[in-house]
């Protein structure tokens, strides 16, 4: 019975475990699309988590500044022993125009405990953080965007650069294949006696200079998803699998051409305004300085004195008061005049780089859909280019076949059927990164 009991745990756990491999292997062997690849990225990137990390402490900073406004308790205890007593000297008050006395003050053992509770009323200090929070936050906040903006738009480049050299290995495999066929139909018209030498050992040329390309673009292939993973942030041993349709591929080159700038989209523009709102704050700061910097405080001092150190603390003499303290520069040299100039400059200066920032933005979007439109106009032409080719090769080899054309002309039509094909498959990578840069200029990167 024992045995028996034992077997069906063992069986259990077999099924198990083979169950928990099946699992892993499915999920490794998943294929990854361009969004799973942008959210990975955006989840595991460690530039990513170091800018949200930076929101967190600006966030701890600003609350630890604000703190300033509410009530401040604080303690203080002291506890001496004197060696020698001071001294001062008074006059003999039974004779006045007599020799003065020395008199010892104090006694030998003295501990007071203080508390001090302060309000702030006015700090330009804690107003600026006040006034600032918001502006401050936001400003850490658009940088993470923006980094969250451009990691999508190097992710998709190095996802569609990567599916690039995937089907270019697709393509020269299935060159090879029709080499290799020809390669052995010359062979045996060879052996029959139907063609000379010269055909085979073209066809024999034709196979190794296409398996030498293909070994080319594997190595490229390599590159390109080391650099994916890098975007990413994936584990280097990991396999990384591309899921993408070449209907939707082609999909994705498509853009409308009559969007227009909108400044205000782009993150580098509002980066601007934030940082304009912080100056103008700045400047309110400066004519603060102008105010005095007022607070309330309340103390309460418990003291005790004794000769006798064990009966020190048998007896307290407490004291008390309250009252404001008020703290005013007077004169400063001229010291607030030249920071209240500076800020202002500053702000001045920035209203320039508004102008700038328009016309770069303005510049940058010209030149990004001029470099799309064009690398459009070619991927239609070489698009149609691949249909043309691949008709001229199947009719080529139909007459080769027939007797009607040499292997010369076979081959021929074999490279220009690759190179319509390698080239048309260069182009839409080329359409679809022109058209990343477009949608960048635009503001419009969705992540």
């Amino acid at each position: 019975m024992r045995i028996q009991l034992f077997l069906c745990c063992f069986w259990l756990i077999s099924i198990s475990s083979g169950q928990a491999q099946q699992t892993s292997s499915n999920t490794s062997a998943d294929s990854l699309t361009l969004e799973e690849c942008i959210t990975y990225a955006l989840n595991h990137q460690p530039e990513i988590r170091q800018l949200q990390l930076d929101e967190q402490i600006v966030d701890r900073m600003i609350k630890s500044r604000l703190a300033d406004w509410y009530p401040q308790l604080n303690l203080n205890f002291s506890l001496q022993h004197f060696l020698q007593l001071p001294v001062i000297i008074l006059p003999d008050f039974t004779n006045p125009n007599g020799p003065r006395r020395e008199v010892q003050t104090g006694v030998q053992n003295t501990s007071t405990g203080a508390f001090s509770l302060t309000q702030t009323l006015f700090n330009r200090d804690v107003l600026l953080a006040n006034r600032t929070s918001r502006d401050v936050l936001r400003q850490v906040t658009q940088n993470t965007e923006n980094l969250k903006i451009n990691l999508t738009v190097d992710v998709s480049k190095a996802f569609f650069d990567l599916l690039l050299t995937i089907q270019q290995q697709d393509i020269l495999q299935a060159q090879i294949g029709r080499l290799e066929r020809n390669l052995k139909d010359t062979f045996n018209q060879f052996q029959g006696g139907i063609v000379d030498k010269t055909d085979y050992k073209r066809a024999t040329i034709a196979l190794n200079n296409a398996r030498v390309q293909l070994r080319q673009v594997q190595e490229q292939a390599r590159a390109g998803e080391a650099v994916l993973k890098n975007r990413m942030g994936f584990p280097v041993e990991e396999p990384l699998r591309l899921s993408h349709s070449s209907t939707r591929l082609e999909a994705e080159a498509y853009l409308d051409t009559m969007q227009m700038v909108r400044y205000e989209n782009r993150i580098e523009f509002q980066l601007l305004q934030t940082r304009q709102q912080l100056l103008k704050s700045q400047i309110d700061y400066e004519r603060w300085s102008r105010l005095p910097t007022v607070s309330a405080f309340l103390n309460y001092n418990l003291v005790y004195q004794n000769q006798e150190f064990r009966q020190l603390y048998s007896q307290s003499f407490p004291n008390s008061l309250f009252g404001l303290t008020l703290a005013y520069p007077i004169f400063q040299g001229g010291k607030r005049l030249h920071t209240m100039k500076i800020a202002e400059l500053q702000l001045e200066r920035s209203n320039s780089e508004v102008q700038g920032l328009r016309n770069a933005i303005s510049s940058e979007y010209i030149q990004a859909l001029a470099y799309y439109k064009a690398e459009w106009v070619n991927y239609q032409a070489l698009k149609e280019n691949v249909e043309l080719a691949r008709e001229v090769y199947d009719v080529i080899e139909l007459q080769y076949k027939s007797g009607v054309k040499t292997y010369l002309e076979v081959i021929i039509a074999q490279t220009d059927l690759r190179t319509a094909e390698l080239t048309y498959a260069n182009a839409l990578y080329q359409v679809i990164s022109r058209k990343l840069d477009v949608e960048r200029a635009l503001g419009t990167i969705d992540y």
